[in-house]
Formats: C-alpha cells, sequence, structure tokens
C-alpha cells in the first residue's frame, strides 16, 4: 500500500538514528484485508522496506535508540513495529504498551496494539485500542480502517461502512480503506458500487492481487463474465500459487463458454491445494479427466 509517513513525533531521537527509522514504517496503516483470500498480501502490495525492517541489525539499531531514549514513546513505537513485523508478537506489545505508558494519547501506538491483538484474535481488545486511538486523535484514518476491519470480522457491515467513510474523508489517497469498503459492499449485495470502490483502489495501488479478485467477484454477480475473466487473468499474475483464484477463473471461463481452459484452470487450482472443494466441483461438473491435459491460456 506504499510507505506511510512516520508520526511527526521526533524529540529525544539523534539525527543519525532518525535517518536509520525514517524506513520503519508504521503498523495502524496496514491492517489486512480480511475476506479476501490472497495468502499474507495487503492492498498495494508489500512493503518496500520490509526486508529492511525486519532486519536483526535494525532491531539491534532500534534497541541501541531505547535505551539511549528510555522516555521516548516513539523509540518503544518504531521498535514495537519492527517486532511484529517479524512475527515477535508478545515483545511488540510490550513495546507498545510502554510508548502507550509513557504518552496515552500516542494515537499510531494505540492502533498499532490494536492490530497486534486483532492478529492474535483478541477483537475486545484491539477494539478497544482502535477506540482509544481515535479519541486521541479524530483525523487518524488508519484507525477508523482499523476498526472498520474489526467491525467488518463482527458482521458489523453499517459501523464499518461508517468508518471506511471517514476515513476516505480524511485521506481520499488510502487504497486500503476503498477496498475494504468494497468488501462492505459486496457483503450488503451492492456489486455497482463495489466495482466502483475496487476500481479506485486498483488506481491507487494497482500492482497486487486483491482488488483484482474482489472487482472479478462483483462482475461475475452482475453477470458481466468478460470483464471478471479479465480482472481474474490480472489477479494470477501477481499470486500464481492462490487456488481460489484460479477457481473464480475457472467459473468465469464457465459463464462464457470456454470449458477447456477451465477445466486447465481448475486443474491447476487443484496442483496447488488438491482437495479444494471448489475446484474439485468444477473439474467434476465438466467431466474432467484425473492424468489429462488442458490448456490453461492460448
Amino acid at each position: 500500500m506504499g510507505l506511510r509517513d512516520m508520526a511527526a513525533r521526533t524529540d529525544g531521537l539523534t539525527a543519525p538514528r532518525l535517518l536509520l527509522l525514517a524506513a520503519v514504517i508504521a503498523l495502524g496503516g496496514c491492517s489486512a484485508t480480511s475476506g479476501v483470500t490472497s495468502p499474507g498480501s495487503t492492498t498495494g502490495g508489500d512493503d518496500t522496506e520490509s526486508s529492511y525492517i525486519g532486519s536483526t541489525t535494525n532491531l539491534a539499531s532500534l534497541g541501541e535508540v531505547v535505551q539511549r531514549n528510555p522516555n521516548d514513546p516513539q523509540a518503544f513505537n518504531m521498535r514495537g513495529t519492527v517486532l511484529a513485523r517479524t512475527g515477535r508478537n508478545a515483545e511488540a506489545l510490550a513495546d507498545f504498551s510502554r510508548a502507550i505508558q509513557i504518552d496515552p494519547n500516542y494515537a499510531q501506538a494505540l492502533a498499532n496494539r490494536a492490530l497486534v491483538h486483532r492478529r492474535m484474535g483478541r477483537l475486545d481488545q484491539a477494539l478497544a485500542d482502535y477506540n482509544r486511538a481515535i479519541t486521541a486523535d479524530q483525523n487518524y484514518a488508519a484507525a477508523y480502517v482499523g476498526r472498520g476491519n474489526i467491525y467488518r470480522a463482527q458482521n458489523r457491515q453499517g459501523e464499518a461502512l461508517a468508518d471506511y467513510n471517514r476515513a476516505i474523508q480524511i485521506n481520499g489517497s488510502d487504497a486500503q480503506a476503498y477496498h475494504n469498503r468494497a468488501l462492505v459492499w459486496a457483503a450488503q449485495g451492492n456489486h455497482r458500487q463495489a466495482v466502483e470502490d475496487f476500481t479506485t483502489a486498483l488506481g491507487l495501488a494497482p500492482n497486487n492481487a486483491e482488488p483484482y479478485y474482489g472487482r472479478g467477484l462483483s462482475y461475475l454477480a452482475l453477470g458481466d463474465a468478460k470483464s471478471a475473466l479479465d480482472d481474474f487473468n490480472e489477479a494470477v499474475q501477481f499470486e500464481q500459487r492462490n487456488a481460489d483464484l484460479w477457481v473464480a477463473r475457472g467459473q468465469a471461463l464457465e459463464r462464457t463458454g470456454d470449458n477447456e481452459r477451465a477445466l486447465g484452470s481448475y486443474t491447476k487450482a487443484i496442483s496447488i491445494e488438491e482437495n479444494h472443494p471448489g475446484a474439485r466441483e468444477g473439474f467434476s461438473r465438466l467431466g474432467g479427466r484425473a492424468g489429462q491435459t488442458y490448456r490453461l491460456f492460448n
């Protein structure tokens, strides 16, 4: 989704360290887009600095920053971000909690802690932290997106929609807010509006599969199999090992009458996930034969 700007808080950090920390981005803007079956990516693609952010060297350097600035909440927030990105959730929570202890109104740290709680399945704690983040900064768009994701996970679609609307009002270039709002529209059966929001998300962050996949599903729901197929063709270029994408492509091909390539897509999905129910069902429905080769594209 592109790099987020750091929080403006730089007091207490020495200039050489600020050059290092400039590569670290906030977790609060990177909530996963649950509801899309893409493995682990987020709207807009992977962060370009992810390999640097997760490095042992960077953690060691951030540890030095914390030691030199034990009362600076940003230092703990930055280290917590790196720890969370490397899967060390308990340590990340401790750092975010320390940042919040120093500054109870530090919205970014509150949203970061909320995201880690969410990843750990603690939705009530995550929601409480997002609420605190929004109280601390009513113009922090990432907190609205994060809280909207919690509401969507709880099937509170109306509240999720309101939060995504607010996030877009604050930051009209937030691809994730448009993408997640599109998921709500789709869940409510408003596929034309979903297509519009997926299209906007793609304009802001084009190099990832999820918006193509989501828009393709909405096109299918609207009976436009040709447009759906175009989107699924794009999606599989980004994530060739995602069985769900190949199944969706197979379904679109079926609806266009191209059963040969549909069987190719179902076969591809089965090669990735042998017992995928949609792939098995489609393969059987079209009379597919095990061991036979089917065209996938041309």
